[in-house]
């Protein structure tokens, strides 16, 4: 019915009874509690008040909960409100306060009386201070229950909690476990303040409304499951496997995958050897309509360097297309370490055209370009990839793709290291003008 949150509210709603008057309650009722829940509310309202004795709640909240009781079918026929035969009840029990009979029958005649009316205008706690007992006259029960009852049931909807048997699995939140109310310890002495935790009455009760249903609440029995016998030899175990198989669906069912299929027996080509012009055309244009082909052509960042240098115009296009690919930073960390060559400066500067390279990786790329001069023992294939980084290097500055005074120093010691050099002399006067 009521959840424990929900529970929480309506107690917060019937505590305020000491500054909001019960109109402002009512309206902070309907604002949280929907039409819907109006009953549920209400019930577990009148469980709450079933029995005063019980001292579950205090004399302003038990007039605020028969004030919801009644105003929340206010807009309808009394014989309609389902819960008029406990508010007629309340209003004759002779051994309630007089203040909380008189209310409840205020109430009831609040939509005739302008004086009735004034009755919500005000707090619980300042009726119950102005009480006058000498104004008010009690009819007899078997006039109200005519006045108000006559079209329904006697009791038409039967407290749930009413068996004793249920109430005594409720403990009592303001005693301690294992200890008699009744009990002498409980007697205030002389000089000794008695304190007996009440803080967790309204959880306690919180708790309790939110186990509340229809059906009421009953003791849980705890009946452990019985023993299994040994299984003996000879026996086969019986299982019970857990089997919860999860749907899954084909979305590439009933697709056409013939492209799909083209694309990868280009790109295995294209590792192995140079594409003709022709087949560089194909694979261009069927990636070119589907971007996504390049998800599923095959390729991974391991086969990135045989790409490079057998079709380097490939491959530049494919790494165009995986920019934000999740792997696209394995793809570059293959391409930074691979051998340097002309085909992997020559897709290098294609993509820092096209793309934007992260810097690190163009200042690593640098630097191994730097490295790989120095290392070649060969003068002619050292002279010849000198010109190339050199070229590269005016490439990248003109175009402003890096910023020089990162690597100045590493560049201008390349650029005096082979200042035999054409092309690095080139570099050098360039990186002077820039200095």
């Amino acid at each position: 019915m009521l959840g424990f949150d929900d529970c929480g509210k309506l107690l917060r709603l019937i505590n305020g009874g000491e500054e909001k008057t019960i109109e402002e309650i009512m309206a902070d009722f309907n604002a949280n509690f929907p039409t819907s829940n109006h009953f549920y509310a209400c019930s577990a309202l009148e469980f709450l008040t079933t029995n005063p004795k019980e001292n579950l709640l205090s004399p302003t909240q038990r007039l605020i909960a028969f004030a919801i009781m009644y105003q929340a079918y206010a807009s309808q026929q009394p014989s309609s409100n389902p819960f008029i035969s406990k508010l007629v009840n309340a209003a004759c029990d002779e051994e309630a306060e007089k203040y909380e009979r008189a209310f409840v029958l205020q109430l009831l005649g609040s939509s005739s009386t302008t004086n009735s009316r004034e009755l919500l205008k005000q707090s619980a706690a300042d009726y119950i201070r102005n009480f006058d007992v000498s104004s008010i006259s009690f009819p007899q029960r078997e006039h109200m229950q005519q006045q108000y009852c006559g079209k329904i049931q006697p009791e038409p909807f039967k407290c749930l909690f009413k068996d004793k048997s249920v109430k005594n699995i409720i403990a009592d939140p303001d005693l301690p476990l294992g200890c008699n109310s009744n009990s002498l310890e409980f007697d205030e002495q002389p000089g000794v303040t008695s304190k007996i935790g009440s803080g967790n009455k309204d959880e306690t009760i919180a708790g309790l409304l939110s186990s509340f249903s229809l059906e009421g609440i009953g003791p849980q029995w705890i009946r452990p499951f019985p023993p299994r016998f040994p299984v003996m030899d000879g026996e086969l175990l019986w299982l019970n496997p857990d089997i919860n198989h999860e749907l899954l669906w084909d979305y590439g069912m009933c697709a056409d995958t013939s492209r799909g299929a083209a694309v990868r027996d280009l790109i295995a080509k294209a590792l192995k050897g140079p594409l003709v012009p022709l087949q560089q055309e194909q694979l261009l244009v069927e990636l070119a309509k589907d971007p996504k082909l390049v998800y599923h052509c095959g390729l991974t960042p391991k086969k990135l360097p045989d790409l490079v240098e057998n079709n380097p115009m490939i491959a530049v296009e494919v790494l165009i297309k995986l920019v934000n690919s999740p792997e696209i930073s394995e793809y570059f960390t293959v391409l930074v370490n691979m051998e340097m060559s002309l085909h992997s400066m020559e897709v290098v500067n294609r993509l820092t055209t096209t793309i934007e390279l992260p810097t690190e990786f163009l200042h690593t790329y640098i630097s191994n370009c730097i490295s790989a001069c120095q290392g070649i023992k060969d003068r002619y294939m050292q002279n010849r990839l000198v010109r190339l980084v050199c070229v590269f290097l005016q490439s990248l500055i003109r175009n402003k793709i890096i910023n020089v005074h990162d690597i100045f120093i590493e560049v201008q010691a390349f650029c005096i290291e082979f200042s035999r050099i054409r092309e690095a002399a080139g570099l050098f006067r360039l990186l002077k003008t820039l200095e």
